[in-house]
């Protein structure tokens, strides 16, 4: 399931692996490698990992994969889940090629790995994986998520809520695809996209956010034909009306928000979610958030004088 550790710096680099974790996962390699022990558990683990791909079925992560990985010996110094990943590596490019996906969006796809694992040093200051980055990470390496430029793009399920906004505004949605091909209704279950905007990408430009869409409209007929995509949505703090409040009109954020006509509306604080993504963890004293930039003094601002963050939920139509 792993490659040789000769072969293993160049495959850490194709995942985008920081360059100052690298020494250290290879170095692990002969401890992974030489005890059954931790063989049977990493072959478990990339299990729950690859189940689904290898099946052809959709299915989120199983939680089973944070409590197998936190029997991980304690010597792997959180590395342990990197190689579950790399382990998975050859299930998840065996599906993308059977899909005919590209190489180049399958490397930056699976590069995601490198991301979680900067947001982790970022996070916890040492090398390693959470369980959480590798939560997400197991839509990438079971082919239900793709880096498509500047955004990425889930392939999921309308939930109940979405699919009752957007078929409330069926009769002004002018172009919305249906299962038929006609405006209408949409139902829960039917195939959507969910949008996600990764960290380390640049701004989020109205023209990279273009560019990522119709990227979008040309994969996903070309390698998921069987799929009709009703709608694309987008769950995200960065929905949050409240942000308008705060920032220019004219801001790459705003005229994201733009894009997506309401969907639900949360009424639990997501506070430590803004927190998290700006400042890079959840649990920061709020006193002490900084007001560098616009986007910090409107998360920051907004939490000192009482006010809280939600989720925001929004669609838009996506077939034509």
């Amino acid at each position: 399931m792993l490659p040789d550790a000769d072969d293993l710096p160049d495959l850490l680099l194709d995942l985008a692996v920081p360059h100052e974790d690298i020494n250290e996962v290879v170095a692990l390699h002969r401890k992974v490698t030489a005890d059954p022990g931790i063989q049977r558990l990493l072959a478990e683990c990339a299990d729950e990992v690859t189940g689904a791909t290898a099946a052809g079925t959709e299915a989120h992560d199983p939680s089973g994969l944070g409590e197998r990985a936190a029997a991980a010996p304690a010597a792997l110094d959180g590395y342990f889940l990197v190689y579950v990943f790399l382990a998975a590596l050859p299930h998840a490019r065996a599906y993308h090629h059977a899909r005919g996906v590209p190489a180049d969006v399958s490397r930056r796809t699976l590069a995601d790995l490198g991301r979680g694992m900067t947001l982790h040093r970022r996070r916890y200051g040492s090398g390693g994986l959470s369980a959480f980055q590798a939560s997400w990470l197991v839509h990438h390496f079971r082919g239900e998520l793709y880096q498509l430029g500047r955004l990425q793009f889930e392939r999921a399920r309308l939930g109940e809520r979405t699919a009752r906004a957007a078929t409330a505004s069926a009769a002004t949605a002018t172009g919305m695809a249906t299962g038929t091909g006609q405006a209408g209704a949409v139902a829960p279950g039917q195939p959507c996209l969910n949008l996600h905007i990764p960290d380390y990408r640049g701004p989020l430009t109205p023209a990279a956010c273009d560019r990522s869409l119709a990227l979008a409209r040309e994969f996903f007929p070309r390698h998921f034909p069987e799929e009709d995509h009703a709608v694309a949505t987008c769950h995200s703090w960065l929905l949050d009306p409240q942000l308008r409040r705060y920032l220019r009109a004219d801001s790459n954020i705003v005229r994201f928000q733009d894009r997506f006509r309401p969907g639900h509306q949360d009424t639990e604080p997501a506070d430590t979610t803004a927190v998290q993504f700006v400042f890079g963890a959840p649990d920061l004293p709020v006193q002490d958030l900084p007001r560098r930039t616009s986007v910090e003094r409107a998360v920051g601002d907004h939490l000192r004088a009482g006010g809280h963050w939600y989720l925001g939920h929004g669609w838009f139509p996506w077939g034509g």
